[in-house]
């Protein structure tokens, strides 16, 4: 019994040993877990929007993915038919981008076909397959917030607009007048202009219509969208532009007749007017 009890507390002090020696092993490797400092984020920043999102569907997608959701009968008929994206050859970037916009979108389907980098603020030119009409957008992407619709018109500063007496006189001669989203299928991006404190400005047009979708053009106005130099959004501003010059003037002072025998110049035609730009 004398050299068993020596042999007992020995183990016993070897076991407690190791159990210290393990606890402190496991708090070692889990304070840079839970522990971490502001300069060892737990996860790295989501990446930017870039051309690694861009796709161009093949002519049959759209409507094979449509005849397939629609023997489907899926609850969600936007999400079947992202779902069909990965299935044509889609990249992943080009499926993450549309459920994103999706997401903040109100539930828009949109393929991004094209892709423009300005930085800090970028663009992407986006086709929209389930919508009746407008089915190209703009959006102004990678800045704050990360996806601006540029035919948002809520983010239009319309008071400025509305108080420009070009605009006014438009609207009392056509009462329908109102600002519609602008024809976005073109290969043309808008223009960008630098601001003073590093800033950039997007400057965009928009229709002026009589009433209605097909109605009559009345008028051109535009915008520019303004951010700072990190990228935050900081509003629109109106930006008048000047009526097409007139054919005959108030203070223009009259031609003499000719002369009898003298043969009258041929008068010129006026050149065909387009909508005045607001």
């Amino acid at each position: 019994m004398k050299e068993i009890l020596p042999k007992r507390t020995d183990l016993r002090k070897s076991l407690l040993r190791l159990a210290f020696v393990l606890t402190s092993l496991t708090v070692a490797y889990a304070l840079p877990q839970s522990g971490m400092s502001a300069s060892q984020p737990v996860s790295s920043a989501p990446g930017k929007i870039g051309p690694s999102a861009v796709w161009q569907p093949p002519q049959d997608f759209i409507p094979q993915a449509h005849a397939t959701c629609d023997k489907s009968n899926s609850p969600n008929y936007a999400e079947c038919f992202i779902d069909q994206m990965s299935k044509s050859g889609a990249p992943a970037d080009a499926v993450s981008f549309t459920r994103m916009l999706h997401r903040q979108s109100d539930g828009q389907v949109g393929i991004m076909i094209a892709f423009e980098k300005v930085s800090p603020v970028d663009l992407a030119r986006v086709m929209y397959p389930l919508r009746a009409n407008d089915n190209y957008g703009l959006l102004l992407v990678n800045g704050d917030p990360a996806i601006l619709d540029v035919d948002d018109l809520k983010k239009l500063n319309r008071t400025e607009m509305e108080q420009s007496p070009l605009y006014q006189a438009v609207k009392q001669k056509y009462t329908g007048t109102d600002i519609w989203p602008g024809d976005r299928s073109g290969t043309i991006w808008p223009q960008v202009k630098p601001l003073p404190d590093g800033g950039q400005q997007f400057i965009l047009g928009y229709p002026l219509l009589n009433g209605c979708h097909a109605c009559a053009h009345v008028g051109l106005a535009r915008f520019s969208w303004n951010f700072d130099a990190k990228g935050e959004f900081l509003g629109t501003t109106y930006i008048p532009s000047p009526p097409p010059p007139k054919l005959m003037r108030p203070n223009r002072v009259p031609q003499p007749p000719p002369s009898p025998g003298q043969q009258q110049p041929a008068q010129p035609q006026p050149p065909q007017q387009s909508p005045p730009q607001l």
